[in-house]
């Protein structure tokens, strides 16, 4: 997983399309052109689509045409990530939060033994519904590519890679994606626009976030002035595996009381016990401020493999525990008032 301007802002325009190549491995290619931002101005009609759901399935699916696929990853980071923008001409719209589906191209063998085409798969999308360069007429995705180290080859097993991540990853300008859409009603953002949004991600877990921060400080949106605190917790192994963090650190140092970013940095860091720092033990520095937060209406967003929400959970658990509070109580609470907000996958 997991996207007619009448003002296009110079300071960030396009920070991802500027390249003329399809693809880079300089991780300047995704650093924003100011240390501010300037909010861009933005075609606001497409603040009147509401919420569009499964405009297109597998059987009448959109057809996007790539427009630049960019690595935004370090030289030493675990795994090649891309940054992949598609056009769109505004015919497949989607709002904050919502995924689209891919379906690559070729064929499989079910279990019936029939060949069939290959399934959806499904991506957060990374822009906002204005895309990049903030004209409403693109979309991206944030995707790394999935392979497989074969102990016993010692090396990579092609035969193992993913299909659609890598078919994304390796796409050259004026490919053709096959795609279903848009969906999702988890991860939105909350309406009250001076709310507390909490955002906790792993990898490209982020991209449903990039959304919400771009939507926040990077466009002029009359209805939407958000007011409220956004904060974002990010885990990767290392600093050349952060995502987005030129942008993220130009709206920080543009918006420092609405906007606060914390990494775990898995083979940087260590937490309070000496082990490795996870996105956990990152949220546990600051648990008793969180806590205050939810208690009084905070929403919490959680992004990323699977993987990560045992741990969460765990340590939210035994915080819970050492404050008095009875979890199970808490936390259906929580989700009974929809401040917890999980897409994982």
């Amino acid at each position: 997983m997991n996207a007619v301007v009448s003002q296009r802002a110079t300071p960030l325009k396009a920070t991802f399309a500027a390249k003329p190549s399809s693809r880079t491995s300089v991780r300047s290619a995704v650093r924003a052109a100011a240390s501010t931002v300037k909010r861009a101005d933005v075609p606001l009609e497409l603040e009147e689509i509401g919420l569009p759901m499964n405009t297109y399935g597998p059987k009448n699916a959109f057809i996007g045409k790539v427009k630049s696929v960019e690595r935004i990853v370090g030289p030493n980071a675990t795994g090649e990530t891309m940054h992949i923008i598609i056009e769109t001409n505004g015919d497949i719209p989607f709002v904050e939060g919502q995924s689209y589906g891919v379906i690559p191209p070729g064929t499989k063998i079910n279990s019936k033994g029939k060949e069939v085409p290959h399934g959806t798969r499904l991506y957060s999308i990374a822009s906002t519904r204005y895309g990049d360069s903030f004209d409403g007429q693109t979309a991206s995705l944030c995707v790394r590519r999935a392979t497989y180290w074969c102990p016993e080859l010692g090396a990579e097993d092609p035969a193992k890679k993913g299909i659609c991540s890598n078919f994304l990853c390796d796409a050259a300008p004026g490919t053709e994606i096959t795609m279903t859409g848009p969906t999702g009603k988890v991860l939105l953002l909350p309406e009250d626009q001076n709310a507390v949004v909490i955002m906790v991600a792993t990898g490209t877990g982020i991209a449903p976030f990039r959304t919400f921060w771009r939507r926040m400080f990077m466009e002029n949106v009359p209805n939407y002035k958000f007011t409220g605190l956004a904060w974002l917790f990010m885990g990767v192994a290392n600093s050349d595996a952060k995502l987005y963090d030129d942008e993220i650190q130009s709206c920080v140092q543009t918006y420092p009381d609405q906007f606060r970013v914390d990494y775990a940095l898995s083979r940087e860091q260590t937490n309070k016990r000496g082990g490795k720092m996870y996105i956990q033990d990152k949220v546990e520095e600051y648990a008793d401020e969180i806590f205050d937060l939810m208690k009084n209406g905070a929403h919490m967003y959680f992004c990323g493999l699977k993987g990560m929400m045992p741990g969460i959970l765990e340590m939210l658990e035994r915080v819970a525990t050492e404050k008095g509070l009875d979890w199970n109580e808490f936390y259906e609470g929580l989700k009974h008032n929809n401040q917890v907000h999980v897409e994982v996958y």
